[in-house]
Parts: structure tokens; C-alpha cells; sequence
């Protein structure tokens, strides 16, 4: 208990720095934009969406069904809402029960004392775990390793306790709630089969086949046979509940599955799993992404990492080898094992019976609730070569799934992947630190050697602490990342210093994201998306081109095409770009609800957009599409309010105040505190005569916001219709005290001025606003006539003829020009000839 105590505690101490981290890289898209970790979304949704909110049988699916993680997401955020404390906090405890669970089943095999706790050691402390403990994303991993060792265990007690089935239920219980919390957990099946086999009955290599053909040790047929059914029923389950198709990946996510040389596919493929098994070995070099370039293809048996590969595979056939050979040579456990001085001899090692006791081994009768059990006859812990053999399975086969043998994989290498493979490794090494120890005989080599191994764990402490500062932020994960992953890594960079407001450094990482990876469309959508903010437009639309070219179906940069298009004046070729967005199928795209709302929001553009033309009935056809289209994360309250204002103006020809309504209360009952829906919704109850419940809603969407002058103004024309003049006047000034620098509040809060006859306090923000649109025409005009009226006639013939530069033969302005000129002939003043 105390080797299991320490071992957690490490494991505790070593992450406690990342309960203050961020959310990073795939943590954003699983909790912050996920629909079904919100209290609104039915709990059945997580069993028909896979670990990305994406239903599970459409195309665009990655199939990672993953249901009780998800589960233990929406929990995280019902307690604590977006607060990333308390998901890290989790995923540290996981950890924790897991390094528990593992010096747990090391004490199985290895006995109670130094060895089982070096490997808990080096298990709690090994750096190629982070990604899994210190990312919230990793808890699918960890969450399944905890029900892996469930499972494993409480197999190893009902092979222990003479075959006592509720202890089988538990361990399939167990495997399925691994699978359930990440697809590799069904593994623990083949793993519990090979524990049966070679640490408990500890057959020879002949004995595996003469169990079928001469029906020898029933037990442990019927019992594999049992764990192999349900591994059938759990795959075939798992197949039919995902929709039967295979996930479909982009090149980048895994280059060699798309590369059309066989050769490059199985060169690449051999090498991938030599590269993993060395970030077991020397974790230096660790990533948040391996994808794209991170890892170069092999695609000549010239290259020279193909001699990593042969080592790997050499290596792996000795061990393999060596486990064969010696299970081959063990004899009777009476011929293997035999008392001295009241201790029990194991592989050179001599045991305490308290030892023996927490060993692992079964005493040869167990008595249980009062009753006798027959157990296996071994009361040894098991040979070197069992071990081996065990833990090159415990290894490799929780490991099979990744390597792209039975079925491509979304990725190239994966850091979280190996959390449970590595637990075969950390035996692995234990198992080879003690032979060689029991090996040596003199003391000063075996205390080297237990030097060499505290100097190890060390080691993997210390890099995994400063591991974990990089997963702290974004911005230290993705610097980290260039040296290995630059495209992607500069990539993720630029987002984290534009959302921080760092513009320039922004735009150097996506240009440098570029220079390694020209056709990325993320990057150039997102270049285009910094440019367009920086009012660099005509750059922004070059790279949005880009972005389609690279990726037509990237729904988003055909929306910012045309909000550009649209503000340059090129209408057609905006309608056009909304139009072609709007007809994108989201059929195979990696996340059809961010798709939906780029979708949507087009429609609801190309809506405004045919409204500002006077195609009112077009621009109400366009906002229903959008509302078909509209996904659940989508934000409404602006388009039904749009709705509503269309509908209202069509009010009076079409007798549509009713559709109007309805629109303007789905708005509200969207977004209670909606200013602009309150705002809409009292001019339509104002128009229809609904006066003291237009006021109401005036003067509710000035609660709501107190600060926005545009909410006054609105008032203050209310008031002015009401002929309330003074308190229109108010509300005229305080819009502008508010929103001095917004042209459409002090524009109009002049005309309610001058509409109050408050004509010097009108001339004093029709100037302003003159300051703030001075190539607006209808700002001059309407100075010109302020200054007309309070008697001002130069300055007055002044903004009509800069007014008429703007807008040659407007007939109001030319109107008052005239009058104009009558009172100054008339005064004997000379007047300005307009312009030719």
C-alpha cells in the first residue's frame, strides 16, 4: 500500500502545477464549443455524437465515440462552468488512481517492495504522459486506463480465486466502460488473455496449441473464449452504433494513409511504431501535434531511418525470443521454486512469507465467505520470461489500434496515445533493471544500478515539470511545437497573438505558418481574417481566394469574401460569393456546426445585403433559409430581429405586422437581453399605435444597456414623434455624451435638435458630424441648411457646393442652393458659382 501511496503522490506533486493552466490546443473545440456538455442539450445527445458534438453517423465524423469521457466533461461544466481548474484538477486525480491501480498490478508481478515501486515510479513520473494529464482533452486516455486496470484486475482475481465469474463480470464490465471511454480500452480483452496464459498458467509456446487440440486446461479456454466473445460483441456494437463507414481524413492529418506508393505507405507505417517506442525511451523531443511534415514520409529504402526501424523490429524479436525461451525451459513450479531457511526462492531472489503474502501469488487454498476454493497450483511469482512476454503485450497491443494495420488513423503519432502502452514499457524496464540486478553480485554494482535507476526517474521528473510550463498557455504549447511541427505550430501561434491583439507578430506567424505549408487553407483564411480587421481589404480578399482554392468547401472565408466584396461596392460579386457559400454541403467536413454557423451567417449577409437593394421579399426568403439552416450553437437573436425589421417595413404594403411579431419575440425569447430586438420590436409597436408598450421597451433596452447612446437616440425619436420636444431633447444629448464619435448618433441626435427648434445646439452636432463623414454628402447638406437657417449664408453656401462636389444635381441640395442665393441677391452679397 505504501509503494502505491508514494507513487501517486509523485504523480500528484509532479502535475500540481497545471491545476492554473489554460484550456489548450483541442481542448477549446471538446469543452468550449462542444453543444453537449451544455445543460440545454438532451444527456442522450452523447451517446448518438461522437468526442467532437458531431453526430456520429454523418460523414464528417471522426467516430470517436467516446460517451463517458463526454460525460465527465458535462459534469465539469455544470459544477464549474468554463473554469479549466477544476477539468485539470480531474484529470490530475485520474492520474493518480491510475499510477495507484498500476504499482497495484505490479505487485502482482513483480512482488511487494523495491521493483513494484520503481516501475509506479517511473509510470507516475514519465514526461510522454503531459499531453494526456496536463491536456483536459487527454482524460479520454486516462479515463480509459483507469477502467483498463479495473478490468485487468479484476480478471487477475477471478483467475486467483479459482474462477469466481462475478469477478469475470466486473472485468468485462470494466472493459466495456474503457471502451466507452476511449476506443483502445477494448484491448484490455486481449491483455487479460495473455495475462491468463502466461503469468498465471505460465504456458510454454507448445502448450498454447495443445490446449485446443487435446482439450487441456478448460478453464482457461472457456475463460479466454468468454473474453473474446465479448470483445466481438463490443467491436460488432461499436460498428453498428457509429453507422458501419470509416472516418474520412485529410491529407495532413495522416500523409502516408493518402500516399498512393505502397511502398511509402509500408515503409512508414514499420517506422512509425520504432519512433514511438523511442519517445518511451528518451522523451527530449515532445509535441502537442505530430502531424502534417512533423514526421518526413519514407519513401525510398535508401532512407536512412529505416535502420530504426530494423533495430526496433530486431530488438523486439529477441525480447519476443528470449520470453519464448525461457517459459520453454521452465519446469514444474516443485522443480522451480523450493524453501531455504523458511523463505521461498524466485528467480535467485529470496521472499519473506509477508512478502509472498502481498506478492501476488495464491496460497494453495483460499478460503472465501467460509469456503474452500481450489486455486492454481503456483504459489511463485512469475518467471523473467513471463514478465517479458507480458509486458511486450501490455505494450504493443493496447498499441495495435494506431498503427494504421487494420484501419487508417486521423493522426501520425499521437504523445497520448501511449499512456496505456506505457505501462507494458515501464514493467518492461523494471522487469530488466531486476534480472540484471540479480545478476550482479557484487553490492557496489547493485547499488550503481538502483542509483542509475532513481537517477532515471529523476530525470523523467524533471522533464515532465518543465513539460508541463509549456502546457500552461497556448502561446508557450505552440512555441514549443516550431521546432518540430513549425506549419502548424506557427499556425496556432498567430491565433493565440491576434486574439491577444498583437497584430504584427500575428501576421509574421501566419506568413511564416505559410512559408513551410503554402496550401493550408486554416492559415490563409485566417491571414485574410487578420488583414480584413486591419482594414487591409484588398489583401484580405487575395487570401481568401487562396483559402477557397486551397479548400472549396471552407464555408467562412466564402462568407468574408463577401462581406469584403460588399463593402468595396462590388454587390453582384457579393451575392454571388453568399450564394455559392450557401450551397456548400456539409457532407464530409470535419465540423458541420461551425460550417452550419458560417452557412447561416452568409445567408443572413446576402439577406441584408438584398434588403439595402429594396428586395425585400428576396432578403425574407434568404433569412428563412438561414433559419432552416441555422445549427443549435448558433446565436439567433440577430437574425430573427432582422426578421422582425424586414417584416415591419413590409408592414404597410403587405399587412405582415404579425410575422413581424413573431420574429421580434423569438429574438427575445433567444437573447432576453437583446438591446437591438427591444429596440425593433417598440418602432413596430410604436407604428401600430401600441404607444405605452413601445415606451416600455424603449425605455427596458435602456436598462439593459445605459451606456449605449444609439438606445436614447432611439428613445429621443419616439419622443419627438409623441411632440414630447424637451424630453426628446434629452435624450438627444445624452446619445452624443455617450457616443460622441459615432456618426449615426450624432447626425440624428441633430435632426431631433432641429426638429425641437433648438436650431444652435442643432448647428453644433450637425458640425461635428460634418467632421466625422466629411465626404458624406447628406452631412454637408443638412449643415448647409442649419447654417441656412440660423442665418450663416457663406458657411451655408460653402457646405451645399462642397455637398453637390460629392453629389453633383442631388435636387434637395440644388433647392436650397437656390433659396439660398434668392436671400443673399437680395442682401446685395456676392455668391460662389457652383462647381462645373
Amino acid at each position: 500500500m505504501i509503494a502505491e501511496l508514494l507513487s501517486s503522490a509523485v504523480a500528484l506533486v509532479l502535475y500540481l502545477n497545471t491545476l492554473e493552466a489554460d484550456f489548450c490546443y483541442d481542448d477549446s473545440r471538446v469543452i468550449k464549443t462542444n453543444q453537449d456538455l451544455l445543460p440545454e442539450t438532451p444527456w442522450s445527445n452523447i451517446f448518438y455524437d461522437d468526442f467532437w458534438g458531431t453526430l456520429l453517423t454523418h460523414s464528417g465524423s471522426h467516430k470517436s465515440y467516446r460517451p463517458l469521457c463526454i460525460l465527465s466533461f458535462r459534469l465539469n461544466h455544470a459544477l464549474g462552468g468554463l473554469d479549466p481548474w477544476g477539468y485539470h484538477a480531474v484529470n490530475v486525480a485520474l492520474h493518480c488512481a491510475v499510477t495507484s491501480l498500476f504499482v497495484t498490478l505490479s505487485r502482482l508481478l513483480l512482488g511487494a517492495g523495491r521493483w513494484s515501486l520503481l516501475a509506479g515510479l517511473l509510470f507516475a513520473s514519465h514526461p510522454v504522459h503531459t499531453e494526456a494529464v496536463a491536456g483536459v482533452v487527454g482524460r479520454a486516455d486516462v479515463g480509459a486506463a483507469l477502467f483498463f486496470l479495473l478490468s485487468l484486475l479484476c480478471y487477475a482475481r477471478h483467475c486467483a480465486l479459482g474462477r469466481r465469474w462475478r469477478w469475470m463480470l466486473g472485468s468485462l464490465a470494466c472493459a466495456a466502460g474503457s471502451m466507452l471511454w476511449k476506443e483502445q480500452g477494448i484491448t484490455v480483452l486481449a491483455v487479460s488473455a495473455a495475462y491468463d496464459a502466461f503469468v498465471f498458467h505460465r504456458l510454454r509456446p507448445r502448450q498454447l496449441t495443445d490446449l485446443l487440440l487435446k482439450r487441456k486446461n478448460v478453464s482457461l479456454v472457456l475463460s479466454t473464449s468468454l473474453l473474446a466473445a465479448w470483445g466481438t460483441v463490443l467491436l460488432a456494437a461499436r460498428l453498428y452504433w457509429m453507422g458501419i463507414t470509416p472516418p474520412s481524413f485529410s491529407n495532413s492529418d495522416n500523409p502516408a494513409a493518402d500516399s498512393p506508393s505502397l511502398l511509402t505507405r509500408a515503409l512508414t507505417f514499420l517506422y512509425l511504431p520504432a519512433a514511438n517506442v523511442w519517445l518511451l525511451l528518451c522523451p527530449d523531443t515532445l509535441s502537442f501535434d505530430w502531424s502534417m511534415d512533423a514526421v518526413p514520409l519514407l519513401r525510398t529504402a535508401s532512407d536512412w531511418r529505416n535502420i530504426h526501424s530494423l533495430a526496433f523490429y530486431t530488438v523486439l524479436f529477441l525480447l519476443t525470443g528470449f520470453g519464448l525461451r525461457s517459459t520453454s525451459r521452465m519446469q514444474e513450479v516443485s522443480e522451480r521454486a523450493h524453501v531455504t531457511n523458511g523463505q521461498l526462492v524466485t528467480n535467485g531472489l529470496h521472499h519473506s512469507p509477508s512478502e509472498r503474502s502481498n506478492s501476488g501469488s495464491v496460497p494453495l487454498n483460499v478460503t472465501e465467505n467460509g469456503t474452500k476454493v481450489p486455486c492454481h497450483p503456483s504459489t511463485t511469482l512469475p518467471e523473467t520470461g513471463n514478465l517479458v512476454i507480458f509486458s511486450l503485450g501490455l505494450m504493443s497491443i493496447p498499441f495495435l489500434p494506431a498503427t494504421n494495420l487494420f484501419f487508417y488513423v486521423g493522426f501520425v503519432m499521437a504523445e497520448r496515445v501511449l499512456y496505456i502502452p506505457s505501462m507494458g514499457f515501464c514493467l518492461l524496464v523494471t522487469v530488466g533493471a531486476r534480472a540484471l540486478y540479480v545478476r550482479l553480485r557484487r553490492s557496489s554494482f547493485r547499488s550503481t544500478l538502483l542509483c542509475c535507476c532513481v537517477a532515471v526517474v529523476l530525470l523523467y521528473g524533471v522533464r515532465t515539470v518543465l513539460r508541463n510550463q509549456d502546457w500552461r498557455n497556448e502561446e508557450k504549447l505552440y512555441r514549443s511545437g516550431i521546432s518540430v511541427n513549425p506549419a502548424k505550430a506557427w499556425g496556432n501561434l498567430g491565433n493565440v497573438l491576434k486574439n491577444r491583439g498583437k497584430t504584427a507578430e500575428a501576421e509574421t506567424a501566419y506568413r511564416n505558418a505559410l512559408y513551410f505549408r503554402r496550401n493550408m487553407a486554416d492559415m490563409l483564411y485566417n491571414l485574410g481574417l487578420l488583414l480584413q480587421e486591419n482594414n487591409r481589404l484588398s489583401e484580405a480578399l487575395h487570401y481568401y481566394k487562396l483559402a477557397i482554392g486551397s479548400r472549396p468547401t471552407l464555408a467562412a472565408a466564402y462568407l468574408n469574401t463577401g462581406i469584403v466584396l460588399a463593402n468595396q461596392g462590388h454587390l453582384d460579386e457579393a451575392k454571388r460569393s453568399f450564394l455559392a457559400c450557401a450551397d456548400i454541403s456539409d457532407e464530409n467536413l470535419k465540423d458541420p456546426h461551425a460550417h452550419r454557423s458560417s452557412v447561416t451567417s452568409c445567408l443572413y449577409n446576402l439577406g441584408k445585403l438584398l434588403h439595402e437593394q429594396g428586395l425585400q421579399e428576396e432578403a425574407l426568403s434568404a433569412y428563412k433559409e438561414a433559419i432552416q439552416k441555422m445549427p443549435s450553437q448558433f446565436a439567433p437573436q440577430s437574425l430573427y430581429n432582422m426578421m422582425g425589421k424586414l417584416s415591419r417595413e413590409a408592414y404597410m404594403k403587405l399587412n405582415k405586422f404579425p410575422e413581424a411579431e413573431h420574429w421580434y419575440k423569438e429574438s427575445l425569447t433567444a437573447k432576453p437581453d437583446h438591446v437591438p430586438a427591444h429596440l425593433t420590436y417598440a418602432k413596430l409597436l410604436a407604428m401600430t399605435g401600441q404607444k405605452s408598450d413601445a415606451e416600455r421597451y424603449f425605455l427596458k433596452a435602456i436598462k439593459l444597456d445605459p451606456s449605449r447612446g444609439n438606445c436614447y437616440m432611439h428613445y429621443g425619436q419616439f419622443l419627438l414623434d409623441e411632440s414630447r420636444f424637451p424630453e426628446a431633447a434629452e435624450m438627444a444629448e445624452k446619445a452624443v455624451g455617450l457616443e460622441k464619435n459615432e456618426f449615426d448618433v450624432v447626425f440624428n441626435a441633430a435632426h431631433v435638435l432641429r426638429q425641437t427648434g433648438l436650431n444652435e445646439a442643432a448647428e453644433k452636432y450637425y458640425r461635428l458630424a460634418a467632421r466625422l463623414r466629411p465626404n458624406y454628402p447628406m452631412a454637408l447638406m443638412n449643415l448647409g441648411a442649419i447654417l441656412h437657417l440660423n442665418g450663416k449664408l457663406e458657411e451655408a453656401e460653402a457646405s451645399y457646393l462642397r455637398a453637390l462636389q460629392l453629389k453633383p444635381q442631388d435636387a434637395i441640395t440644388e433647392s436650397n442652393l437656390r433659396k439660398l442665393w434668392n436671400i443673399m441677391a437680395k442682401r446685395g452679397e456676392t455668391r460662389t458659382d457652383p462647381p462645373a
